[in-house]
């Protein structure tokens, strides 16, 4: 290496500040470049103990830096440079490309077989990574369902006394464990397992014609099916094939361009060659590959015009220097270690706090500043301003006018900095609950998009969305230099052409994949084949894309149909029917002037009043009971459990579950009920309570035990000894005056309905009636050869 450039990496090596970095097991000093991010700090010191490198004294990416290039046999000078390109982060051992052994051969006919049985092999790999757990899950609920059931063991054990067991079982078995693996879950094995990490396989490569491909013969239908599941590199040529063997079996070195030219400033196109040589003398008398990283930040840096001639320029440079076998050394980890990120508008950086904050890339705020342009409306175009004070669509006046004041404006503004969606900054805890629903009218469960509720336009919500957090690019920025368009509107474009520039200098191709969207079928990976084939690319590589985590396919619900082994001969099977209803989980929202009834009685001489809200469409909405000379605890219980059953209903449970839950309920008070036309005794409370209800709201007459003799003749209360003869009802008696104010006339009458018919047959021999013995109603029917009451729904032997 020349001495004046020898001179400067020893003068900044010598420069290099100290901190300190938390590892997960103690705190380590080092020195490393200022520049430097803890992240890539910590990458170095992952590489020393990965290569194992004892580094523990009072520079340890040093220690490592001299261990590595003893390693490789240099002494003297050459090591002191080598450490020092290591310990400035102007280069990196990297790792190459692996691919698969041997190649396939796509005209031999019995490469069909191999390629589908490796296909198949990757397949079940990547299935067998989810299904371990789903089996696991499965066979735990198994005993999660023995552990829940509050019956005898043996009844808990049973699938065919559980039915959540059984269930369990059958879902189970369908994930794919054993009827063994069943019952000892059953019988409380523990089945943890550990996640299966997803296997990393390396490339295929398979050798084809050209003119196959770019035909769509069968044979590239062969290739594009496997590239739906795993990674194939497509190659037309033989010397390909045996050049990217060689590249990935060989060592590789990834070189940062921009370090070298930060380092080395005019001297550029000298340093990098001695850096080449350096490399190439470390490995001797291996060839390795040498990978040019930030190559479009070194480009955007001097003429654009100019880019891919500087492109060719450097790869003729390192080509002539040690003649590498690719110029492509795509390590993810190395260029973590160099600092090296895909070329885009948008670059994450670390602040002096350890904070990752999101800039403007630097190389492109130089090209723009040196074109003219101005760097800090691309920065406000790229990532906003983090602030509606004159945002379009929706600023502050435009809040005020909906009822914000300066209080909630301020905590949107703050929340402005620290999220990323205008929605975030527009709900609770941000905005208090009681702003949320006493100036907006929104409920905390209901706020979902907010400023949509608040009458904003969509149009109007996405421009201030794009005023506060940017446009995420520079693609539509209309005050963008021309000189840089192309750049600007798509920088991985840019990147890819000067790749697409080394490609025709590097022995071995760019095999970059080509990723396929995750629904790519393969009929689409024919066409991306055939295109690739005809643009004369010397090889390919076909890569799908990873898919979305977890589940998110909207399946309607189509039951639980039970898994039975065949039965000897034909029997009725009883079956438990489950309907799974899914409901909106919203709060329904009452209206602040409702209608309702209110409903004295007393039952088992304790008086209990109902008071009840409809929703408009007359639906129940809410009840109140009153029992006021009982004791405050009971007062205050019955309160409590009224407010629970209205929120029940309205989050959407269904009035009649309720009903089917507190009917016949057993504790006292309990007995005759009085002031109630349709129920005349109850079993208690609540039981009394959801009787009334299920009749008055569900048309649920079954529950209604009074005398039919008593009842209204023309269900509306104008019953016996009442005078009913004009045929009709005054209005007055089921309308609120109050609450109509006035919209109702004062000679408006209810036609008669529900009137009882004569039968058209001879009414059935009335027999004597029996009373129940359990609770004393004269409701005991003969059902079948028992007898069952309509009230407490008692059983009792009428025996003798």
């Amino acid at each position: 290496m020349r001495p004046p450039i020898r001179f400067a990496l020893l003068a900044a090596v010598s420069r290099r500040p100290r901190r300190e970095i938390e590892r997960p097991d103690r705190i380590v000093a080092i020195h490393a470049p200022e520049a430097w991010s803890n992240v890539q700090v910590e990458a170095w010191l992952d590489w020393a103990e990965a290569e194992g490198f004892d580094a523990g004294g009072e520079d340890p990416l040093a220690d490592a830096a001299a261990l590595f290039a003893a390693r490789l046999g240099l002494e003297g000078v050459a090591a002191d440079e080598l450490a020092a390109t290591l310990l400035l982060g102007l280069a990196t051992p990297a790792t190459p490309l692996k691919i698969a052994p041997g190649r396939l051969d796509l005209s031999d006919p019995a490469s069909g077989k191999t390629l589908g049985a490796e296909t198949a092999r990757r397949r079940a790999a990547r299935l067998a990574a989810t299904a371990v757990e789903t089996a696991a899950a499965s066979l735990r609920a198994i005993a999660d369902a023995v552990d829940r059931c509050e019956g005898s063991p043996a009844d808990c054990a049973d699938p065919s006394r559980n039915p959540a067991l059984a269930r369990s079982a059958v879902a189970a078995r369908r994930a794919g464990a054993s009827d063994a693996d069943i019952v000892r879950a059953v019988a409380g094995e523990t089945y943890e397992v550990a996640p299966l990490a997803q296997p990393d396989f390396p490339p295929l490569v398979a050798l084809v014609d050209r003119h196959l491909v770019a035909s769509g013969a069968p044979v590239a239908q062969l290739a594009a099916r496997s590239a739906m599941d795993g990674d194939l590199i497509l190659t037309f040529d033989g010397d390909t094939a045996d050049v990217l063997a060689e590249a990935s079996t060989g060592p590789a070195v990834l070189l940062s361009l921009p370090a070298v030219h930060a380092v080395a400033g005019d001297q550029f196109a000298g340093a990098l060659t001695a850096l080449v040589d350096l490399w190439a003398e470390a490995y001797a008398p291996v060839r390795p590959a040498v990978g040019l990283g930030g190559l479009a930040d070194v480009a955007v840096a001097g003429d654009i015009d100019d880019a891919e001639a500087l492109a060719a320029d450097l790869a003729r440079l390192v080509m002539d220097g040690c003649r590498p076998p690719t110029l492509f050394v795509d390590d993810a980890c190395a260029n973590l270690r160099l600092g090296l990120t895909p070329f885009a508008a948008v670059d994450a950086f670390e602040t002096c706090d350890g904070e990752v904050e999101s800039r403007l890339r630097p190389a492109l705020g130089t090209a723009i500043a040196r074109a003219g342009g101005d760097v800090e409306a691309a920065e406000r175009r790229l990532l906003g301003r983090r602030t509606l004070s004159g945002a379009p669509g929706v600023d502050h006046a435009a809040l005020r006018a909906r009822g914000f004041t300066d209080l909630e404006l301020e905590a949107v503004e703050m929340a402005l900095a620290r999220v990323e969606r205008l929605e975030d900054a527009f709900c609770a805890p941000v905005l208090d609950t009681g702003f949320l629903r006493d100036v907006l009218g929104v409920e905390d469960g209901e706020v979902g998009d907010l400023l949509l509720r608040l009458d904003f336009t969509p149009e109007a919500v996405a421009e201030a969305g794009a005023w506060a957090f940017g446009h995420g690019d520079l693609s539509g920025w209309s005050e963008a230099p021309a000189a840089l368009w192309p750049v600007l509107a798509d920088p991985a474009a840019f990147e890819a052409r000067l790749r697409d520039v080394l490609d025709l200098h590097s022995l071995a191709p760019d095999v970059a994949p080509l990723e396929l969207g995750w629904r790519t079928t393969p009929t689409q990976a024919i066409r991306n084949l055939g295109e690739v084939a005809r643009a004369g690319r010397r090889a390919v590589r076909l890569r799908r894309g990873p898919a979305p985590s977890g589940r998110f396919l909207d399946l309607p619900d189509t039951g639980s149909a039970r898994e039975r082994r065949p039965e000897p001969e034909t029997r009725a099977v009883e079956r438990v029917i489950e309907k799974v209803v899914e409901r909106d989980r919203t709060r329904r929202k009452l209206p602040d002037r409702r209608k309702g009834y209110i409903q004295k009685a007393a039952v088992g001489g304790h008086k209990v009043y109902i008071h009840t809200g409809e929703y408009d469409d007359g639906e129940l909405g809410e009840i109140f009971i009153d029992m006021h000379k009982e004791g405050a605890a009971f007062r205050s219980l019955m309160n409590n459990f009224a407010i629970a059953i209205s929120i029940g209903l309205q989050y959407g449970v269904p009035l009649d579950e309720f009903v089917d839950a507190f009917v016949f309920t057993r504790f006292e008070p309990a007995g005759r009920v009085t002031g109630n036309d349709s129920i005349r005794s109850a079993t208690s409370i609540l039981d009394y309570i959801f009787r009334e209800l299920g009749v008055s709201y569900l048309d649920r007459h079954e529950l209604a035990n009074a005398d039919p003799e008593g009842l209204n003749a023309d269900g509306l209360g104008s019953g016996a000894g009442e005078d009913s003869a004009a045929g009709t009802v005054p209005a007055a008696r089921f309308i609120s005056k109050g609450f109509a104010r006035g919209a109702a006339p004062d000679n408006l009458v209810v036609l008669p309905f529900g009137q009882k018919r004569e039968p058209l047959s001879p009414p059935p021999q009335v027999t004597e009636a029996i009373a129940c013995p359990a609770c004393g109603d004269f409701t005991l029917q003969q059902r079948g050869a028992g007898w069952i009451c309509d009230t407490c729904g008692a059983a009792p032997s009428m025996q003798g």
